[in-house]
Parts: C-alpha cells; structure tokens; sequence
C-alpha cells in the first residue's frame, strides 16, 4: 500500500547534511530509562535500534512539522510520549519538546551551540538531559533548568550506567559520569587525550569545546569521538568509536565504570579496527559479548567485547551513515548509506551471511527493530524523495510504503514510541509521525 503524507513543511530548503552516526535493565541494575518509549539516540545501553513494543504492519500518517533547522539526530521520546528534538538553529530554541498525540508544542528553549551533535536522552521521570559546547544539561518535563555542569568539550548522547548515574563521552574524549539528580560528579574526568586546559603554562589557550565539531557528523579525525556509546549495564563496561590525533583509522576502545562505594573509570581494551573512522555508534549484542561497529570504508565489524579481539569484518559496499539495529535474536540490519540496498545480516561467530537482502530498495536513515517482527526505516522514493518502508524483518518483505511528501535526501533515522508510533525527523528539518 502506498499514500502520499501531506508535510507542513513543502517551503522548506534542502541542505547538505550528513547522518551521524527502550532499556530493559538486567538483573541486579536500575532501570533509569523510561520503559515503553525511545530514550536515547539508539533507543536503550547498548544502541540496539530495537523496540520491544509490538509494530504495526500498516501505519498512516498522523501529523508532521518543521523542526525551524537541520535534524541531524533522532527524536528521543519519554514513556509519557513527549518528545525530545534538538536541531541546527542558530538563534531562537534549538531543544524543541513535543506531545506525541498531536504535534503540540510544550516547550522550546536553546541549551547552547553544538546541541545537535546527539539526541538527548531521557529518564524515567521524564527529565531530560542534553549536551552543548562545554556543558551538560538538565531540564525537567516542563522545560525547567535542573543543573548545568562545565566539561570539556561537546557531551554525545549519555547513557545510565547500571546503578542509575548518568555516563557520557565528549566530542573531545572526556569520560563524565554524574548524578543525574545534582549533575555532581561521580568520578574523576577520564581524558582519552590531555585537555589544553590542564596545561600550567598561562600562555596557552585552552581548547575550544566546539573544536573539530562539524567532523563528529561525518567521523571525520578532527572528532576524536564521534559517537554515543554502548554499555553493559550488568558489568559496566562500555565501548566507543576513538580517532586517536594523527591516525586515519579509529579505535574501538573498552572502558569500565566500576561503581560501588570507590567508583572509578578504567581501561578494559583498545583496538584499531576502523578504517577511515567510525560510520556510527558501536553497539552490544543483547549477550553483551560482541561489539558491532561500521566504518566509513564500508565494513561492518564484529569484535570480541571481552578483549577486543575482531571475529569478522563484512564489506557493506558502501559507507553506512549510522550504526546498526541488532535486535535481541541477533539480526543486524545495517543505516542507509549513498548507494547502500536493505539487507539483514546474522552472526555466525566467526563468519557473518547474509539472512535476505533487497537490490530494489535503498535505505536512507537508521532502522528500528520492533516486536512481532516488523521493521521500519526510510527509503529513497524517486528521484530524491523519502517514503517509511514498513518491512518484514525475517524475510525483508515489504509490508506497507508511506511516501514521506516534501522531505529529501536522508533522514535521522526512526524511533518508535510507546505505543508503537513511528517517528522519524529529515536532516532537512521536519518532523514525521505515523501510527
């Protein structure tokens, strides 16, 4: 079936963007995500794109509206179904929250430059937490300030660590865990790369906590982390994409937040894996014991998350613009890319085949695994335009195509909220919701 969506935005200009790119706790750890939505960018700890809600086979079009500015990030969306947005504006409110029922607007505010580099994240409480150039941020659901806390550089999307804190990683490799009541810190900083600002000599200038900022959307080396990352709530360790300065390939390095009554930040592994850096974020197996990451010279990579030891690379033959969905049975379907074809890939340990691939479609934007076996993300339509493919996840079937009228080129990728609604924001700045 095929419906062509009325958009709220038709006048809006296409610009040159790239893609960057619920939890269920296990036993014995908090569970501070808010079940039932998509509180962060990659939907739960480990970046599994994946939705334990049951998807619906044939959704339509429920309401759409511009966002003001570019969308480069996914909408984050509370279990209450409010939904967080930030976005390139450079004046005016670039953290837009929104009721899912209808598009109503409950509040906007800007929380600084930089915000877009990753979707904010949100608690069981519907609080939400945002990173801008040299800060991270709280707001209640109202919009209301809660706590400002100074880092070093652009804080990525945050995770929740098995004991509630809240985890993140800045754009310039400053590891942060904090108390996500007071935005105290709860370890020491861990710098991947000594900050300028930790120099004695007077005379040198610290260093600019946008610096390198527009390359964190392509993983580009002038981002040293590009991307949120994973973790295992159960053992605290968690794995990012790192461009150590000077190198053309990135690492994929193993950190561990210990916890407990002397919490400290350790290093597990580090390997050098990614050619011409990180395409996404890593993700987790639901196992936690493999660790799957794309880079821009078109693999998608398996390593060992014990000891980083690499299992099996699979030439994609292109460049993926965002990480992997990998639901909870292990089916990997990989983000669009320039000339990418859908396809879902199974892990065989050593060796990776190909489950079922479609040479007549072309992803645009990152996928969404949800329960019942159903699967969404964007398409090319045309010549140019974007339509929601709604797909069968054990055979790629097509199960339902809504053209997404007036959006181009790529989008964000999809989320799913808490009742199954299907949202997806286009880089060029408008929102689309389907149910």
């Amino acid at each position: 079936m095929r419906r062509a969506l009325q958009s709220s935005a038709a006048t809006l200009t296409a610009v040159s963007a790239l893609l960057l790119a619920g939890c269920t706790a296990d036993t014995g750890t908090e569970n501070v995500f808010g079940s039932g939505g998509w509180p962060g960018m990659h939907a739960d700890a480990r970046n599994s794109g994946t939705s334990s809600v049951t998807g619906t086979d044939a959704p339509e079009f429920a309401w759409s509206r511009p966002v003001g500015a570019p969308t480069p990030v996914r909408a984050t969306v509370a279990a209450t179904g409010q939904i967080f947005l930030t976005s390139q504006a450079t004046e005016g409110c670039n953290l837009l929250s929104l009721q899912i029922d209808a598009g109503r607007k409950r509040w906007c505010t800007w929380v600084g430059p930089g915000a877009a580099t990753s979707s904010p994240v949100v608690d069981d409480k519907t609080n939400v937490y945002v990173g801008t150039e040299g800060a991270m941020s709280s707001f209640d659901q109202r919009g209301q300030l809660r706590w400002f806390t100074p880092v070093t550089g652009t804080p990525l999307s945050a995770q929740f660590t098995g004991d509630g804190k809240l985890l993140f990683v800045t754009h310039l490799g400053q590891i942060m865990v904090l108390d996500p009541q007071t935005g105290g810190r709860v370890t020491a900083p861990y710098d991947l790369i000594p900050p300028a600002s930790y120099t004695q000599d007077a005379n040198v200038d610290p260093i600019p906590n946008g610096l390198g900022l527009d390359a964190c959307f392509d993983g580009g080396p002038a981002c040293p982390v590009a991307n949120p990352p994973a973790i295992d709530l159960a053992g605290g360790r968690f794995v990012l994409t790192f461009t150590r300065p000077g190198s053309t390939r990135a690492d994929l390095v193993a950190m561990r937040y210990t916890g407990g009554e002397n919490p400290r930040i350790e290093p597990v592994w580090s390997t050098t894996t990614l050619d011409d850096g990180p395409a996404g974020a890593p993700v987790l197996s639901a196992d936690g014991a493999t660790v799957y990451a794309g880079d821009n010279a078109g693999h998608l990579w398996a390593v060992d998350a014990e000891d980083g030891t690499p299992m099996w690379s699979h030439d994609l033959g292109y460049r993926p613009l965002g990480g992997p969905s990998v639901s909870r049975d292990g089916l990997i379907v990989p983000a669009g890319g320039g000339n990418a074809r859908l396809r879902a890939l199974r892990d065989r340990g050593e060796s990776v085949e190909t489950a079922w691939e479609r040479d007549d479609l072309t992803p645009v934007g990152g996928a969404a695994q949800t329960a019942g076996g159903i699967g969404y993300t964007t398409v090319r339509d045309g010549d140019g335009g974007v339509a929601l493919l709604t797909f069968d996840t054990a055979t790629g079937g097509t199960l339902d195509t809504d053209v997404l009228t007036g959006a181009t080129g790529f989008t964000a990728g999809v989320s799913i909220g808490p009742d199954g609604e299907i949202l997806t924001p286009t880089l060029i700045g408008e929102l689309f919701v389907l149910r």
